[in-house]
């Protein structure tokens, strides 16, 4: 059974959790009406039976297009209910389009915030005898930093190595050699960016001293688990946050699903089309609610996007057992159209990754001789002739998504080095246009 420290907050009971999602979304639509984005949208709630299922969904919900459609000023005059004083640090939005956001967090939001990531590290198996780098990115994006501070206050031997767009993969890769860490947490394209760049060098990570692995920040498929834990030789875990709410959840065991923070973040399944609740375990829309980390910037029913599956009561002799299992379907990922075909990037990665053949690979969408051309770039695995692995890759792409691609056979190494300095390496890239 997973132990429980005292500053872990962990609801004991399922009904002590219910008690603390009552009393915090009530406070929670206070927080809201503090709000002059909110004037006039709940008014007419009774904030003494606002919780109850008709009199919430009067609350109209909210999403990130709304707010990208205020300038700053208005931003941060009528939709935050800070003040200057109150700031401790600003939070950039974690998404890759539109106009980014800058949050303001108070140092009460900071507290819940390092709560939900220290719940990951312990859920995770992290311990104060582990010894972990840690190449998230570090900066205004918060989960670098607030991942280095809690695993730290855990009295985890963190290496804040920050990602490979701060500290160069050859030096990420000394580091690993020298300290000799027992995990390692990152973004799960860049722990396999990081794997192939040792084999090339003839660094077998497989063999080396890390455990296991904590991903975050981007979605993580079968695949894309199976090809990072066989490249460490390293169990794999994932966890669940959003830049406008906190660090939401974490894999148990199991790794079906994230345990989520429901005492912190209020979590609500609905129908796409109706923004009905969907029964327990159906896929719906994720709206979430943020309960503790609302101090400056008051999210009431936050569209995040995902689409997910909810269950409770989910048993598995853990003190995390009291939170619900949100699990994501993966449907919001991207998708390029090649002559006609939606090719999903999910689908595309893991075709790739499955494949014993491939090592690492990068995707070019091009315009040439008046048609879309497909350009896969691959590098094989060692024991794989050129001409058969680009025939077998050729094959199973055009038999998934009825388009045949032109496969450009690489050198080891040369892919994750193209992704040196890059944020979030990006495997499928549409050049048309460009």
């Amino acid at each position: 059974m997973t132990a429980q420290t005292p500053d872990l907050d962990i609801p004991p009971s399922p009904e002590a959790l219910r008690e603390r999602q009552a009393t915090r979304r009530k406070n929670a639509v206070r927080q809201a009406k503090k709000s002059t984005f909110f004037d006039g949208t709940l008014d007419g709630l009774d904030l003494e039976t606002v919780i109850e299922p008709e009199e919430w969904a009067k609350i109209p919900i909210l999403d990130k297009d709304q707010l990208r459609a205020m300038s700053p000023e208005t931003f941060y005059n009528d939709f935050c209910i800070n003040t200057r004083r109150d700031v401790t640090e600003f939070w950039r939005s974690g998404g890759s389009t539109g106009k980014p956001l800058f949050y303001p967090r108070t140092a009460q939001d900071i507290h819940y915030g390092q709560i939900g990531f220290k719940r990951s590290l312990d859920l995770a198996g992290f311990t104060d005898a582990d010894i972990t780098h840690m190449s998230l990115p570090l900066g205004i994006h918060p989960a670098g930093h607030m991942m280095s501070r809690s695993g730290s206050d855990m009295g985890i031997g963190m290496v804040w190595a920050g990602g490979g767009n701060t500290l160069p993969s050859g030096t990420q890769l000394d580091l690993i050699r020298l300290f000799q860490p027992s995990s390692w947490i990152g973004m799960a394209s860049y722990g396999i960016q990081l794997g192939n760049l040792a084999k090339s060098e003839g660094f077998d990570l497989s063999a080396a001293s890390v455990e296991r692995i904590l991903c975050s920040a981007e979605p993580l498929s079968a695949s894309k688990r199976a090809k990072l834990s066989a490249l460490w030789g390293a169990e794999v875990r994932d966890c669940y946050g959003m830049t406008e709410a906190m660090m939401l959840g974490c894999e148990d065991h199991a790794c079906d699903g994230f345990r989520f923070w429901a005492d912190f973040c209020y979590p609500e399944v609905l129908d796409e089309k109706t923004l009905e609740p969907v029964p327990e375990g159906e896929p719906g829309l994720l709206v979430v609610t943020s309960l503790v980390t609302n101090n400056a910037t008051p999210f009431l029913r936050w569209n995040t996007g995902d689409i997910v599956t909810l269950r409770d009561g989910i048993l598995r002799d853990s003190a995390y057992d009291v939170f619900p299992l949100v699990k994501h379907t993966h449907r919001t990922a991207g998708f390029v159209k090649v002559r006609g075909i939606n090719i999903g990037f999910t689908d595309l990665e893991d075709l790739m990754f499955q494949s014993e053949d491939v090592s690492d690979f990068r995707v070019e969408v091009l315009w040439q001789n008046d048609r879309d051309d497909l350009v896969v770039h691959v590098e094989l695995a060692e024991s794989v002739a050129p001409n058969i692995g680009a025939e077998k890759i050729t094959g199973a792409i055009h038999r998934m998504f009825g388009v045949t691609p032109r496969i450009v056979i690489g050198i080891p190494g040369e892919i994750a080095k193209s992704f040196e300095g890059a944020f979030k390496p990006v495997r499928v890239t549409d050049l048309r246009g460009t």
